[in-house]
C-alpha cells in the first residue's frame, strides 16, 4: 500500500486530520488498533473551543453540531456558597464555546470519512513505524491475519499517550514533563435535565464538583475523589447525596436525580512531551500531551495540533515548504504549555488538597475571590476558556 500521510489512531485528532487532508486532495490512510464500535463507545468531555468549532466547520462536519450543539456564552464558578458567572462573550468580544459531545464529533467524522471513500483500517494489530528519520518512512501492521506494509511520505501519531507513535521516538530524543494529582474525577452520566443552562465549577471544602451536560435532557456530573477510589463503592444514591453537598444551596435544591447510564473514574495528571516531532513523524493530541479535564482542553489541544499539522502538510504539498517541518513542535508547544498552565490553575484552585483548613485553602479562596472580583482576572479566565488563537505557520 502507498499513501501520502499515514495517520495512526482513529480518535478525533486522527479523523479530523484525515478529513481536512481529504478535502484538500491529500491522500491518507488511518490505522486504528481498536474496532470502530469501541472508538465510538468511549465517553469523553464535550466542551469545544471557538477555534475547534471553526475547524470542524472548515472540515465540513458541522451540520449536526450546528443543529444539536449548545452554544454557551458563559459558565459559573461556585465557592463560599456563592456563584460568579464568567461572561465569555462579553469578556472576549463575542467568542464562546459549544457543548457537543466528543462521541458525537467522532461519529460525524467517521460518517464523513466513509462518505468520502477514504481508507480506515480498524483492528490493525502490531503496528510498527520504520525509517522515520528518512525520506521514505513506512508502517507495518497486521490485518485479517496478514502482515502488511504501508509506505508514506509522513506519519501523524494520533494514537494517544500509550500508543506506538510516541514510543517509536528514541528515548534520548524525548523529554517528558509530568505532574500527577492525588485525586481523580468520578463521572456520572444520567438522562436527567441539567441543573443549569451553563456549566458550574464548584469548589467546596468536601472537594470539587462539576455540573455539565451532553444535551438538554442528558447530564454529566463529576466529583473529586481520592486516588485509588473504586466505582463500585459509589451507588447512585451516594453520588447524588455527595453532589448536593458540594453545590450552592439554591442549585442543590433544583437538582433532578435519576439512574446512572455510566460511571467511571479518571485520574488527573499533566504530561507534556518535547519535542512533538521526530524526522517525518508528528505527534498530535494525547500522544504528545495530557491535561487535567478541569480546563476542558484535551480535545481542543488535539484540534489545535491538527490545525498546525494540516496547514503544514498543505504547504508542503502545494508549495514544497518542507523547511516548515522544524517549526511544528515549537508552534504547538507554545499553545500546549499555555493550556497546561490554565488547566493547572483551574485544578489547583478548585480542588481540595488537604482535609485541613490550612494555608493553601486560604490562598485558593483569596485567588478565586480576587480573580472573580477583577475585570482583568475575569478576562484572563474567559480568554483561556474560549481558547487562545491558533498561531499562524510562517
Amino acid at each position: 500500500m502507498r499513501t501520502k500521510v499515514a495517520i495512526i489512531g482513529a480518535g478525533p485528532a486522527g479523523l479530523l486530520l484525515g478529513q481536512l487532508l481529504q478535502r484538500q486532495g491529500i491522500d491518507n490512510v488511518i490505522l486504528e488498533r481498536r474496532s470502530g464500535d469501541y472508538v465510538l463507545g468511549r465517553i469523553r468531555a464535550g466542551v469545544l473551543e471557538q477555534g475547534t468549532v471553526d475547524l470542524l466547520r472548515e472540515a465540513g462536519v458541522d451540520q449536526r453540531m450546528s443543529e444539536e450543539g449548545m452554544p454557551h456564552d458563559g459558565f459559573e464558578l461556585a465557592f463560599d456558597n456563592r456563584r460568579v458567572r464568567v461572561d465569555l462573550a462579553g469578556l472576549t468580544g463575542g467568542r464562546s464555546v459549544m457543548v457537543y459531545g466528543q462521541t458525537e464529533v467522532t461519529r460525524d467524522l467517521m460518517e464523513a470519512r466513509e462518505a468520502a471513500g477514504a481508507t480506515t483500517i480498524y483492528e490493525a494489530d502490531n503496528v510498527a513505524l520504520h525509517d522515520l528519520d528518512t525520506e521514505q518512512p513506512w508502517v507495518s501492521f497486521e490485518s485479517e491475519g496478514e502482515t502488511r506494509r504501508l509506505e508514506c511520505d509522513y506519519v501523524a501519531g494520533c494514537d494517544g499517550y500509550h500508543g506506538v507513535s510516541r514510543r517509536s521516538i528514541p528515548e534520548d530524543r524525548l523529554e517528558i514533563f509530568e505532574r500527577v494529582y492525588p485525586f481523580g474525577w468520578l463521572g456520572m452520566l444520567s438522562d436527567t435535565p441539567p441543573v443549569s443552562d451553563e456549566l458550574i465549577y464548584s469548589s467546596h471544602t468536601r472537594g470539587f464538583a462539576l455540573c455539565s451536560m451532553r444535551s438538554r435532557t442528558r447530564s454529566r456530573y463529576y466529583l473529586q475523589v481520592p486516588a485509588g477510589e473504586r466505582v463500585e463503592d459509589w451507588s447512585d444514591e451516594r453520588f447524588w447525596e455527595e453532589l448536593r453537598a458540594r453545590l450552592p444551596e439554591d442549585i442543590a435544591r433544583t437538582l433532578v436525580t435519576g439512574p446512572a447510564i455510566e460511571k467511571s473514574i479518571a485520574p488527573l495528571r499533566s504530561v507534556v512531551v518535547e519535542p512533538m516531532q521526530y524526522g517525518r513523524l508528528f505527534l498530535a493530541g494525547d500522544a504528545a500531551h495530557i491535561v487535567p479535564p478541569t480546563g476542558a482542553k484535551g480535545l481542543n489541544l488535539a484540534a489545535s495540533d491538527v490545525h498546525t499539522l494540516y496547514h503544514l502538510l498543505v504547504r508542503i504539498y502545494r508549495e514544497g515548504r518542507a523547511d516548515l517541518i522544524s517549526r511544528y513542535s515549537d508552534i504547538c508547544l507554545r499553545r500546549v504549555w499555555k493550556a497546561e498552565r490554565f488547566s493547572w490553575w483551574m485544578t489547583t484552585n478548585l480542588h481540595r488538597f488537604s482535609d485541613k483548613q490550612d494555608f493553601e485553602r486560604r490562598l485558593q479562596q483569596a485567588e478565586l475571590d480576587y480573580c472573580t472580583g477583577s475585570r482583568a482576572g475575569l478576562v484572563t479566565i474567559a480568554e483561556n476558556y474560549v481558547g487562545l488563537p491558533f498561531e499562524a505557520l510562517e
